[in-house]
């Protein structure tokens, strides 16, 4: 899979790093880190009850084709991915933002977000994403990214108490 162009952001805090679109190569590692970084969401959240530290790797592979999914690697090894999909007409559905828990306070997260961002066609209206209600550390990484806390539709599949953010384009 050809790597994608790093946005300055991400080669500045993650230096090495080569950045690709999910191939079925990339599962293994992807469901290995996906539930590494969701303990401490449980942990954060006081509940067991999260979707991503349930999932088969069937269904990892399922939303990892889906959705528009990115991965990154540093020397070999999957260190941090994201998806992106439309939702609706104008929203761009921002999910799974992870970065391995060794390398995560660097500003990786935030310049994955913005990676992903790029990715959402034009007609984009608007950047949707759900994380914990605790999940403080999250909150402000998104505030700081422009995400305000939105009142939630109701959509089944998310953390008990989580939260709604939204962007405008």
């Amino acid at each position: 899979m050809p790597a994608l162009p790093l946005d300055d952001a991400l080669a500045e805090v993650l230096p090495g790093a080569v950045t690709s679109l999910f191939a079925p190569q990339d599962l293994a590692e992807l469901v290995v880190l996906q539930r590494c970084c969701w303990v401490s969401e449980a942990i954060g959240n006081n509940t067991l009850d999260v979707p991503a530290l349930h999932e088969t790797h069937d269904q990892v592979l399922a939303w990892a084709q889906s959705w528009t999914t990115l991965v990154v690697r540093r020397g070999g090894r999957l260190v941090a991915a994201v998806r992106g999909r439309m939702e609706g007409e104008q929203d761009w559905q921002v999910g799974r933002l992870m970065v391995a828990p060794d390398l995560a306070g660097n500003g990786i997260g935030s310049a994955l977000l913005a990676l992903i961002e790029a990715q959402a066609p034009t007609s984009v209206r608007r950047f949707v994403l759900f994380t914990g209600g605790t999940s403080q550390r999250n909150i402000r990484t998104y505030q700081r990214a422009g995400y305000q806390l939105t009142p939630a539709p109701h959509v089944p599949g998310h953390i008990a108490g989580f939260v709604f953010m939204t962007k405008p384009r």
